[in-house]
């Protein structure tokens, strides 16, 4: 009895302990979160003003550029680099990041740079809470958990969605995994600092959508198509900013472009892209989402044309975040699918917005709940479905080259488990009874059955065009007269 009541009160103060923390940090990230999303609108209100602002985005680039390299290159990135600390250092981040972050996302947004808000939010918010851990000295452990807050309560804040912020926190740090000892303090932390934000001004957007669909075997079997669709548009999003980031390394190894000449030319080359295309490709994108999801029609590249301008800006130098720009994509890509289909484009790219996240992130849990928080419980079970599709779909590769592999998404398909997802290589692995396995020996005896019918065709009723040469009869041939 007595060593019950002792399990039972180390696990309360335990509660209490972590309540209390999650709390402090949830208030300090959704401080922080608050005066960063604030000095954003206006400074993107202040260049907007000029037509032409975008022509300094390479001067932007470069200051964002100059300013990670040598004040603080932990800054670096969209977000990748705070998974990194969370598993290789126990979340130490050095305080520099904080300020260094928020200054050269904000440079290269508001002159053009396509980037996102959230992953430079969750890295502002993880940098605080090592902080307040180094202030207070906790342990390893301690600090590690304090770092998952952080990273939890700028989502929550940021998305305006304190569910889904705070299990994408979470989840997004292991592909197939999510480490329930921290869930309690990471929904109090997104909590409070969604509150704080929200109750010092901070406006979301949220589409309950209004068209509901009637389920029907042939709406499912669109929706899953759909997924498929999405993940196939998640797989072009990871695979641009690899192939971004390999061209980059490529200028400096063998051109010697420093990565500051290379922020210019990057700026360069979105200046050149936007006379091209529009300035709708620039920036955060919100008035294209908004305009999707009110069921208006944008063109139908729109979203490979988004995919190219961020792989450039967060490749070239410029700072910030990538979720913005999946949503962008997503519902652009939702927009497509619904219009050669002749289906309900809002619906399809409110289902495109929360399924690329799914697949590009490795974070289906997250976005399902996401898709609940900002459009309603209508549409919430179709775009869970088509979440985990495109999740499936986009096999074992991702936007954040950190995270922890905890799952194999496909027994066929052998991968090493607990590895950085960057270095995983999978291999197709044989199994008899696969469905793999049996349509490759349904096609192989479908094979057989054809070379057999065409010989039996050819040795009963084909007529020969060539005529028989008759053997002349040799001395030993017994018909030989």
């Amino acid at each position: 009895m007595k060593k019950r009541l002792k399990e039972e009160s180390v696990i309360f103060i335990s509660i209490f302990k972590w309540l209390v923390l999650a709390s402090i940090i949830g208030i300090i990230v959704g401080l922080s979160t608050t005066l960063f999303l604030k000095v954003l609108n206006l400074s993107t209100a202040y260049t907007s003003q000029f037509s032409l602002y975008f022509l300094l985005l390479p001067f932007a680039m470069f200051t964002s550029a100059a300013m990670t390299k040598y004040l603080a290159p932990d800054a670096g990135g969209y977000g990748a680099r705070v998974i990194e600390a969370v598993h290789k250092t126990s979340g130490r981040i050095k305080f520099m990041v904080v300020p260094v972050k928020f200054a050269a996302t904000i440079v290269t947004l508001a002159f053009g740079g396509s980037a996102g808000k959230e992953g430079p939010c969750a890295q502002i918010g993880a940098g605080l809470s090592s902080a307040v851990a180094s202030v207070f000295r906790f342990s390893d452990s301690d600090r590690k958990k304090l770092v998952i807050c952080g990273i939890s309560g700028g989502f929550a804040a940021v998305f305006g969605t304190p569910i889904a912020g705070a299990i994408f926190g979470i989840e997004v740090l292991f592909v197939g995994g999510i480490l329930y000892e921290v869930l309690l303090p990471s929904f109090v932390a997104g909590i409070i600092s969604y509150q704080v934000s929200a109750s010092l001004g901070v406006t979301y957007f949220y589409y309950p959508l209004e068209f509901v669909p009637v389920f029907s075997e042939a709406f499912f079997i669109k929706v899953v198509f759909a997924g498929v669709f999405f993940g196939i548009c998640s797989f072009l999003v990871i695979e641009s900013l690899r192939l971004g980031q390999k061209y980059s390394r490529k200028l400096e190894e063998k051109r010697g472009i420093s990565d500051l000449k290379r922020s210019l030319l990057g700026g360069i080359a979105i200046v050149a892209l936007t006379l091209v295309f529009s300035k709708t490709y620039l920036g955060l994108g919100l008035e294209t989402i908004s305009s999707t999801l009110e069921g208006g029609d944008v063109p139908f590249y729109s979203f490979l044309v988004k995919i190219l301008f961020t792989s450039i800006t967060l490749n070239a130098g410029g700072s910030g975040g990538i979720i913005t720009p999946i949503f962008f994509i997503g519902s652009t890509a939702g927009n497509l699918f619904a219009n050669l289909l002749g289906l309900d484009s809002s619906v399809f790219a409110a289902i495109g917005l929360v399924s690329l996240l799914a697949g590009a992130a490795n974070t289906p849990i997250a976005a399902s709940i996401l898709a609940v928080e900002l459009f309603g419980t209508e549409v919430a079970p179709y775009a869970a479905v088509a979440c985990v599709i495109s999740f499936i779909m986009t096999g074992h590769r991702s936007i954040y080259p950190s995270q922890i592999l905890s799952m194999k998404k496909s027994s066929s398909i052998q991968v090493e488990i607990g590895k950085e997802m960057e270095t995983i290589r999978p291999v197709y692995q044989h199994r008899d009874r696969s469905v793999i396995a049996t349509a490759r020996n349904l096609m192989g005896v479908l094979r057989e059955k054809g070379r057999k019918k065409k010989g039996d065709s050819d040795d009963n009723g084909a007529v020969s065009t060539v005529e028989p040469v008759e053997k002349e009869p040799g001395p030993d041939d017994p018909g030989k007269e």
